[in-house]
């Protein structure tokens, strides 16, 4: 435990230097950003006022060392676009991503396994080459495409679903139930969704192929077990840890997705405000959004490794993943 620990902060800190730094030679200009229009009104004295104010006339290392002794209090900065606290945007946000991603993943993970189940099990078939079919074309689709051509059929032709936002308009904070953000998430969700069931159907499918040519396998087929019997008594528990594994792994795929999808049906989550941040300079949100999309992949592997030595006995005996 201790050592992932120090794997998280090692991680964190190069991703937030790194981060920093690129941020520093980014064309885009925070106190233009922050102004906006007025900047034509502000003086040069002005202007070197503000920089004071918010540190940018010294150095990216001396920025860079106030901004982590700030966090290291628990003090993330204040946006300069909403102007409030920057944990506060984050916690705003947070619950509409969660409830996005959470949906995509649940959804992805088991349509994944039964499609790659079936074609394994049907290996040679039409139903096969339907399924392998269905996913290289799902990995050469971008996710904006679908999300634009989802919105267009069930919103604007069918109008089964909402065309954007998390919520609906008119109605306060208070007001909003659970079901209304997942009814609002289901599109956004869909979108990550199909294209992410793609991996692990693959996946699924090639190691079942592996499971079903193993020696224990052609026994049981021996002794009579056939078809979905012989799946679901020797296939279904081997083939589940790597199909868990790498479906835990992909955390850091369906959060870059969310972004593009969040873009597509204005879904005010976090990759939306990453996107804002980077685009209008704001450093603080920006910087607090990576660290948290760093710790959100980190977790989703770390559970995969766990997971694998949960349940891989030959693992906690001391051998090796095969």
């Amino acid at each position: 435990m201790m050592k992932k620990l120090i794997q998280l902060l090692t991680l964190l800190v190069a991703v937030s230097l790194l981060t920093f730094l690129l941020i520093s030679l980014s064309p885009i200009d925070p106190v233009r950003a922050y102004i906006g229009a007025d900047m034509l009104l502000i003086s040069p004295d002005q202007r070197e006022m503000i920089e004071a104010y918010w540190g940018l006339d010294q150095s990216v290392i001396i920025q860079y060392f106030h901004w982590i002794t700030s966090l290291l209090t628990g003090d993330f900065g204040t946006s300069l676009i909403h102007r409030v606290p920057v944990l506060e945007v984050v916690s705003d946000r947070f619950l509409s991503s969660f409830i996005l991603i959470a949906l995509a993943w649940i959804a992805s993970g088991l349509f994944g396994v039964v499609l790659g189940s079936l074609a394994a099990m049907k290996k040679g078939s039409w139903l096969d080459n339907l399924i392998k079919g269905y996913c290289y074309v799902l990995l050469s689709t971008p996710g904006f495409w679908l999300g634009l051509l989802l919105l267009m059929v069930f919103s604007v032709w069918l109008g089964i679903f909402p065309t954007g936002l998390s919520a609906p308009i008119g109605v306060t904070v208070t007001e909003i139930t659970f079901t209304d953000r997942v009814y609002h998430a289901v599109l956004p969700a869909a979108t990550l969704s199909i294209i992410g069931v793609a991996n692990v159907c693959l996946h699924t499918r090639e190691k079942l192929v592996d499971i079903l040519n193993t020696p224990y396998i052609l026994q049981a087929r021996a002794n009579g077990y056939t078809g979905y019997k012989l799946f679901f008594r020797h296939g279904l528990r081997n083939m589940l840890l790597p199909a868990i594994s790498v479906h835990f792994a992909s955390f850091g795929e369906l959060f870059g997705g969310a972004i593009l999808a969040e873009q597509v049906f204005s879904y005010p989550g976090l990759g939306e405000a990453i996107v804002d941040a980077g685009l209008n300079g704001d450093v603080p949100l920006f910087l607090a959004i990576v660290l948290i999309s760093a710790c959100f992949v980190f977790v989703g592997n770390w559970i995969a490794d766990t997971l694998y030595y949960v349940l891989d006995p030959r693992l906690r005996k001391g051998g090796t993943r095969s």
